[in-house]
């Protein structure tokens, strides 16, 4: 029996509505999913933004936008930004979105600001000037390697300990699975992280059931999954939240309160 948080993903850089006809695209929609999904039990909202062309985007002004419109209609969910890249921006442009936001809360991959060490200290150093929540994305063990030997150097203060396994992967497509918690939770077994488990695929659920049983905190939504475990298209995100609330309840399982 454990104590959770659950943060939802509701588009992620890469779906669109041709993908599923509720996945949120305009701050609007986003902002209208978070409301729902909030009410499903989501306690925070880890947002992307896109451009007028639907491709993803880290303009700033574009995630003040997003943000106020979020606040309006989920007032009291938390909501962290997202940096990643996903093949388009380089760390240099990583950094200025942080540096414009200095935002309570955003998540940031490590073989993504990897590529440049410099940019990636001073990236680690403005959230902590900032008093930011850093969330490091980790995608497998040469990310935690990179993790630790930055905390040996100083490269990441030592405080911020939150991160991100993630199960499965877009390409080439792998499903996640419950048993691949494992090597992300052995491989940082002496970093003392706050983690948190996503998952690409329909086992989604399952692997965030084996989350929550080891004592990790969850995120769901449609940036890594549209489907039931049947594999067929879940209604929309609150759907699979309030889905996932009750299975974790069954379970024995409980959100924890913010």
């Amino acid at each position: 029996m454990a104590e959770y948080r659950l943060m939802v993903a509701p588009n992620g850089a890469r779906r669109g509505r041709g993908d599923h006809p509720q996945l949120p695209v305009t701050p609007q929609q986003t902002a209208r999913t978070a409301a729902v999904c909030f009410a499903a039990g989501a306690q925070a909202l880890h947002l992307y933004l896109r451009d007028d062309k639907g491709r993803h985007s880290l303009d700033a002004g574009r995630y003040r936008e997003a943000l106020d419109a979020v606040r309006e209609s989920a007032t009291g969910m938390a909501v962290q930004i997202t940096t990643e890249s996903a093949g388009i921006y380089d760390a240099a442009a990583q950094l200025a979105c942080l540096k414009a936001l200095r935002s309570a809360a955003a998540s940031v991959p490590v073989r993504e600001v990897a590529r440049d060490p410099l940019l990636a200290a001073r990236a680690y150093a403005l959230s902590a000037e900032a008093g930011g929540e850093v969330q490091h994305i980790l995608y497998g063990p040469d990310c935690i390697a990179r993790l630790r030997a930055w905390y040996n150097d100083g490269t990441v203060p030592g405080a911020m300990r939150d991160a991100i396994f993630v199960l499965g992967r877009y390409t080439p497509p792998a499903l996640a699975q419950p048993d691949g918690l494992a090597v992300f939770r052995d491989a940082t077994a002496d970093l003392r992280l706050n983690w948190t488990v996503c998952t690409f695929g329909r086992h989604e659920h399952a692997c965030l059931l084996a989350a929550v049983a080891a004592g990790g905190d969850a995120r769901i939504g449609f940036e890594n999954n549209i489907e039931t475990p049947e594999g067929g298209l879940l209604a929309d995100n609150a759907a699979s939240v309030a889905a996932f609330v009750q299975a974790a309840r069954d379970a024995g399982h409980s959100l924890k309160e913010c």
